[in-house]
């Protein structure tokens, strides 16, 4: 098949951001094209057991919620990002109530908040316990399927971007059943999810490998903070396809605790997710023990129904059993660097969700903060995307885009060295080798670890322990040519 049309805006990516964002945009009237390369309800988002940080309580505020997401950021947080999502956070969970989406309440009808790491308050919403990301998810995909103005081109996979005079113009795809189609656009939004799952252990689905980061990166748009990865404290660590499962810090917040291989406490369990990781990775090095041991005895794992339902697979029973936990690849903090409604360095392109940088989580992504992120920036990302005026159409002979075709997929030696190398703990020798890979998004994040030379967050250097004052509030920004530079974000 070989088809070209034309749409006001197409989206990327059917997560929780290219969805919510798909729909304010049909809202605002126009006509959209979602584009996502699995079915509906099948992206990362779905397996999203996190909730949504919101200052909804009386003891709370925006104010609060923003303190605590800079302190988490270790001094790297973009102060204008973090206060928008604060401040708008609260009003897209009442747009989502409206939409349909069902958050866990007590016997009275009030929202109850959940308590976790590096909050001062309990602030964290969630729906159906630990499946927030999928009671979201299955809500906005059943209305965007059924929405007039959403055209839901699936299962296809974008391929490339198409540029006309220095401006994104739209997208090339291809259907699975094979052919290709050229789609138009007045702005092109990606919301295509992260990165982690070109590290070895990771907690993400196999397809999170930076697919719209380097679609970005070929049009000529630059990303930003590659260097900064979290790494989730909590994933199971056994043999089997298990081994990665998360395990929410939703848990910790609500009584759990982690115990060392002689069964004592080594770490504030409620810390800020980096703290947490580098103290079990380190307690690790120190006994050559693969896990630490996380005890759910003291939750009532009824709330957490898809969590007792994973270890009930590989015969394990959080009522009674320690489960064996280790850190793993989990949220790309970097991403397509972006301005506050989503605008990329390329005129015409968006991005949003997990695909985006826009400074807001600094070097360590306070919990739960990411489906906010995706609401509260989706909307702004669409209302701008709505505004904008059609760029010339890419005629015959008038767009230019990179070759198209599948993405080069990783191999397991990339996997591999950027686990051993730009995991929790890096040093210039082995990120000199990341830099020489043969994947070019594993390229492009040697070079921004290497240039960032301090320790700061999930950025730990052992030949730069310290941080460097200097670099505070500093992003490292990078494109095709694969040479980072700092720039200081307000």
């Amino acid at each position: 098949m070989h088809d070209s049309s034309t749409t006001d805006i197409a989206v990327v990516g059917a997560g929780a951001a290219g969805l919510y964002t798909a729909l304010v945009a049909a809202a605002e009237g126009a006509s959209v094209a979602l584009v996502s390369r699995s079915p509906l309800a099948q992206t990362a988002s779905y397996w999203a057991q996190g909730g949504i940080a919101a200052a909804l309580a009386d003891d709370d505020s925006p104010e609060q919620h923003a303190e605590d997401t800079i302190a988490a950021g270790r001094d790297a947080a973009r102060a204008s990002a973090v206060h928008v999502l604060c401040e708008e956070s609260p009003a897209r969970v009442r747009d989502l109530q409206e939409l349909g989406v069902h958050f866990d309440a007590d016997s009275g009808g009030n929202l109850m908040l959940g308590l976790e790491g590096g909050h001062s308050r309990r602030r964290v919403v969630h729906a159906g316990g630990a499946a927030t990301g999928r009671r979201i998810t299955r809500t906005l995909s059943e209305l965007a399927a059924t929405n007039e103005r959403i055209r839901v081109l699936e299962p296809v996979a974008a391929t490339a971007l198409l540029t006309t005079d220095g401006r994104c113009t739209g997208l090339v795809a291809r259907p699975r059943e094979g052919g290709r189609l050229a789609l138009a656009a007045r702005a092109v939004i990606l919301a295509t999810g992260g990165m982690a799952a070109l590290w070895q252990r990771t907690t993400n689905p196999g397809g999170a490998i930076g697919a719209g980061l380097n679609l970005a990166v070929e049009a000529g748009a630059r990303l930003a903070d590659l260097e900064f990865m979290q790494f989730h404290p909590t994933a199971l660590r056994l043999e089997g396809p298990r081994d990665g499962f998360l395990v929410t810090e939703a848990v910790r917040g609500e009584g759990a605790l982690l115990y060392d291989s002689g069964g004592e406490r080594f770490v504030d369990e409620l810390a800020a997710r980096d703290e947490v990781a580098l103290a079990i990775h380190t307690e690790l090095e120190r006994s050559g023990k693969p896990a630490v041991w996380l005890d759910m005895r003291p939750v009532d794992a009824e709330r957490f129904p898809n969590i007792a339902a994973a270890l009930a697979d590989v015969g394990l029973d959080p009522a009674r059993d320690l489960l064996p936990v280790a850190p793993a690849a989990h949220y790309t903090m970097g991403g397509i660097a972006t301005d506050l409604d989503g605008r990329s360095t390329l005129p015409g392109l968006y991005a949003v969700g997990e695909s985006a940088c826009t400074g807001l989580h600094g070097a360590n992504r306070l919990a739960s903060n990411s489906l906010a992120e995706c609401i509260v920036f989706g909307r702004r990302a669409a209302l701008a995307a709505c505004g904008e005026r059609a760029g010339p159409a890419p005629g015959a002979g008038a767009a230019e885009s990179p070759a198209d075709g599948v993405p080069e997929l990783p191999g397991e030696d990339t996997r591999e060295a950027l686990w051993r190398n730009a995991g929790l703990w890096r040093d210039a020798e082995g990120l000199a080798s990341v830099r020489e890979d043969a994947h070019p998004l594993a390229r492009l994040i040697g070079a921004a670890c290497l240039a960032r030379e301090e320790s700061r967050g999930a950025h730990q250097r052992s030949d730069h322990p310290e941080t460097d004052p200097r670099l505070d509030c500093m992003h490292t920004l990078a494109g095709s040519d694969e040479r980072p530079e700092f720039r200081r974000w307000r």
